[in-house]
C-alpha cells in the first residue's frame, strides 16, 4: 500500500476495480458502438455508493473524501472513461447543489442524483461561449413568481437519457453597474415546458456518455429554482471548476494506467521476429515512460485532492495536475496504439477507444492552453 493511502482508500480501489472489471469491461465495446447510456451500470454504481461518495450523508451521500472519489474515477476510467465521465459530470451538479442550494432544493434535486435515481447535468457551454464563460447569451427574465429562460447550450454531458435531471444552467439575468453581464444559476427539471433536448452529438471519445444540445424557448421555472444568490452564477461555477479539473485529471490517470496495463499484457503475449515484444528495447522504453508519468500524475492528483479535503487552496495544483495528467494520458494512449500495431486501430480493442477518450480530456474543464494561462498568471503574480 502506498504511504499516502490508508486502508479505506485501498478498500475503495479494490472494490471499484472489481466492479469495473466485472460489470463495465464486458459491455464497454457495445456501449462504444451503440453510443448507449449504461442504465444498469449506473444503478449498480449508485448501490455501491460511488455516485454520492464525497457528499453529505443527510442527502444520500457517502460522507467520504475527495481523494477517495478521485480513486473511484481513476479505476473506472482505467476500463471505460465514458462511464467515469458520467459520474464526474453528475458530481459537478451535485457540488453546485450541495454548496449553494437551500435545504428544500437539496431534498428535491440533490438527493436523487446522489442515490442514483437521476443523473445531473450542468449547462454552461454555449455555441459561442466555451472557455470564455462570461460570454454566455442564454437569458432568464423574472416574470412575477417565475423565471422565463430563452437560449441554447451545447456539449452538455448526461443529457437525453430517461433519468436526466435536473439540469443546472447559467443564464444572464441583467447587467452589472460596470456593464458586465449579471449571470445567475438555475435548476431546470427535465420535462419543463419550453425546455428541449436537441441532437445527440457525435464525439471521437466518451461515446457512452450522452451529450446533447439543449434549447430553452419561453421555459418557465419557479422563482424558487434560482440557485444561490442572483448574480452569483459565474462565481459559483468558477468556484467548482478547480475541483472539476482534479476529477478530469483522475480520468486521465485512469487512461494512463489502462494504457500501461494493456501494453504490458500485449507485449507479453505477442511475438515478432521470433521473440516476444517484451525483449524489444524501443517498446520497453515506451512503457517505462508511461509508468514514470503515471506515478508523477498520481502524486500531483492525490496532492491536489488532499489539499481540498484539508480545506487548503488547491487551484494551482489542480490546474497543474489536469494539464500534466491529460497530456500524458493522450501521449500514453498514442503509444499504446503504436505498441498494438494494426490491432490498436480496431475499435474492439480498448486501446483504440481510449485514444479517442484521451483527446477529449485535453479540451474539457479548461483546455491545456487555459491551464497554462492560469498557472503562469499565479506564478507571475507572486
Amino acid at each position: 500500500m502506498a504511504h499516502w493511502l490508508n486502508d479505506e482508500h485501498t478498500m475503495i480501489r479494490d472494490a471499484v476495480r472489481r466492479f469495473a472489471e466485472d460489470h463495465v469491461a464486458p459491455i464497454s465495446e457495445r456501449l462504444w458502438e451503440e453510443e448507449g447510456f449504461p442504465y444498469e451500470t449506473w444503478k449498480q454504481a449508485a448501490e455501491l455508493g460511488f455516485t454520492g461518495l464525497p457528499y453529505p450523508e443527510a442527502y444520500a451521500g457517502g460522507g467520504g473524501s475527495w481523494l477517495s472519489f478521485v480513486i473511484v474515477l481513476e479505476e473506472l476510467a482505467r476500463v471505460d472513461c465514458a462511464i467515469a465521465n458520467s459520474l464526474m459530470a453528475n458530481s459537478s451538479v451535485a457540488s453546485l447543489l450541495s454548496n449553494y442550494g437551500t435545504d428544500a432544493q437539496k431534498r428535491q434535486f440533490l438527493r436523487p442524483i446522489l442515490d442514483g435515481t437521476r443523473i445531473g447535468a450542468i449547462g454552461l457551454t454555449e455555441p459561442n461561449a466555451g472557455s470564455d464563460a462570461a460570454n454566455i447569451c442564454t437569458k432568464a427574465t423574472l416574470d412575477g413568481d417565475e423565471w422565463v429562460i430563452d437560449g441554447a447550450k451545447t456539449f452538455i454531458s448526461n443529457t437525453g437519457t430517461r433519468i436526466t435531471g435536473p439540469v443546472v444552467i447559467a443564464a444572464v439575468t441583467g447587467a452589472r453597474p460596470d456593464g458586465r453581464k449579471e449571470i445567475s444559476s438555475f435548476i431546470v427539471p427535465t420535462g419543463t415546458p419550453g425546455f428541449g433536448t436537441g441532437r445527440k452529438l457525435k464525439k471521437i471519445g466518451w461515446r457512452a456518455s450522452a451529450t446533447h444540445e439543449l434549447f430553452f424557448e419561453g421555459c418557465r421555472i419557479p422563482a424558487a429554482n434560482l440557485l444561490g444568490e442572483r448574480g452569483a452564477g459565474l462565481r459559483q461555477t468558477l468556484a467548482q471548476i478547480s475541483t472539476g479539473r482534479i476529477l478530469i485529471g483522475a480520468l486521465g490517470l485512469g487512461i494512463l494506467q489502462g494504457s500501461i496495463d494493456r501494453s504490458i499484457a500485449y507485449m507479453k503475449e505477442r511475438r515478432a521476429f521470433g521473440k516476444p515484444l517484451t525483449e524489444f528495447q524501443a517498446l520497453q522504453f515506451k512503457v517505462a515512460d508511461m509508468a514514470t508519468h503515471a506515478h508523477a500524475a498520481r502524486l500531483m492528483l492525490y496532492d491536489a485532492a488532499a489539499r481540498k479535503d484539508a480545506g487548503q487552496r488547491f487551484d494551482q495544483q489542480a490546474s497543474m495536475a489536469k494539464l500534466f495528467t491529460t497530456e500524458r494520458a493522450m501521449e500514453a494512449a498514442h503509444q499504446a496504439v503504436q505498441i498494438h500495431g494494426g490491432y490498436g486501430i480496431i475499435s474492439e480493442y480498448p486501446v483504440s477507444r481510449a485514444f479517442g477518450d484521451a483527446k477529449v480530456l485535453e479540451i474539457v474543464e479548461g483546455t491545456s492552453e487555459i491551464q497554462r494561462m492560469i498557472i503562469s498568471r499565479e506564478l507571475l503574480a507572486g
